[in-house]
């Protein structure tokens, strides 16, 4: 593999000599483009950096920008030539970002730029009209709690959360700060399911999801996954146990019992 590798590395044709040497001629172009987009071309154009072969014809000479606010940017040019006595041509020249260029963000058009928590108070953002979140509330749901709230002889709700808008919602809750892999959940053992606080929610995500209604935990009145967790758990036991070990038998050193020692000399000896 790597013998076969090497040779269709090697028997790849080079870029013409001429398209190589075309530094000066490249330069000269940059520098033009320069002076069309109002930069000064003496000091626009900065050092050569290398050459990219594009094919045996055809290769581009890259240059550094020094344009302010285009910092990592450069300016590529690229020539060709027919070949034989033909002369070096030059195909286009473009202004383009790095590797560690700065460039900007990607677009995100203005109704979608809206983010979790934007919304303030007077604020009207209406869902659009092809949101796959929502259905409309007269077609069949595979959520029993669904269809309870769902169009009844004219009353109830227009629209209701299709399957894709929950498992989104899921999704996200199960991920966000009352999730199972929060810190808070991590650091303590007794779950929300076992919480005498859990409301759990009605329809197919109660099997997963709940409010929690202690108004100490930090979670009060938020929806909060089963296996979430904190400190306020309905069944915690404090362990009110001395935390230093006291021994059953206890010794009175009050009384001592003296014994004399055997090396002691016997009254009237010496």
């Amino acid at each position: 593999m790597s013998s076969t590798s090497t040779a269709t590395e090697t028997a790849q044709p080079q870029p013409a000599p001429e398209l190589v040497d075309a530094v000066e001629l490249s330069r000269s172009v940059a520098r033009d483009e320069a002076a069309d987009r109002g930069y000064d071309p003496g000091s626009a154009v900065g050092e050569h950096i290398g050459v990219t072969p594009e094919n045996q014809d055809c290769v581009t000479h890259l240059f550094h920008a020094e344009v302010p606010g285009y910092r990592g940017w450069r300016w590529e040019v690229t020539v060709a030539t027919a070949g034989g006595d033909f002369p070096v041509t030059i195909s286009e020249v473009l202004l383009r970002p790095g590797d560690d260029a700065l460039i900007a963000k990607e677009w995100v058009p203005w109704e979608r730029r809206v983010r979790p928590g934007d919304l303030g108070i007077g604020d009207i953002f209406p869902p659009e009209p092809d949101d796959e979140r929502l259905v409309p509330a007269y077609l069949e749901s595979d959520d029993p709690a669904v269809e309870d709230v769902a169009m009844d002889i004219g009353l109830g709700r227009r629209q209701v959360m299709s399957r894709t808008g929950r498992l989104d919602a899921a999704a996200r809750w199960r991920s966000g700060e009352f999730g199972p892999r929060s810190d808070m959940a991590r650091s303590v053992r007794e779950p929300c399911g076992t919480c005498g606080f859990y409301l759990p929610i009605s329809g197919s995500l109660s099997a997963a999801f709940g409010v929690c209604g202690n108004e100490i935990a930090p979670a009060d009145g938020h929806v909060v996954h089963v296996e979430y967790g904190c400190g306020a758990h309905s069944e915690i036991v404090v362990d009110k146990s001395a935390p230093v070990p006291v021994a059953d038998l206890i010794y009175d050193d009050s009384l001592l019992d003296v014994e004399p020692h055997a090396s002691a000399s016997a009254p009237g000896d010496g």
